[in-house]
């Protein structure tokens, strides 16, 4: 599971899908967004990743599934 910070979501999309930037999405083939959330406040937004990555995986599912249960891909 990828979380990230962007203030682009359909071009960083765009760049995991076509793997246009080297990292974790393109060395484990990370490209379905199931879950996003949205702020205006940048520092906001780096609290909020920082907080997730610090996450069991079991929760972050959880997460997941409570907006997203059949983990179905988003389309924007």
């Amino acid at each position: 599971m990828y979380i990230g910070v962007t203030n682009d979501l359909e071009r960083r999309i765009y760049e995991h899908k076509n793997k246009l930037i080297d990292g974790f999405t393109k060395k484990y083939n990370v490209s379905k967004l199931v879950y996003y959330e949205s702020t205006t406040d940048v520092y906001s937004a780096i609290s909020r990743e920082k907080q997730l990555k610090g996450w069991v995986r079991r929760r972050k599912n959880e997460l997941v599934e409570s907006m997203n249960p059949e983990w179905k891909e988003i389309e924007l």
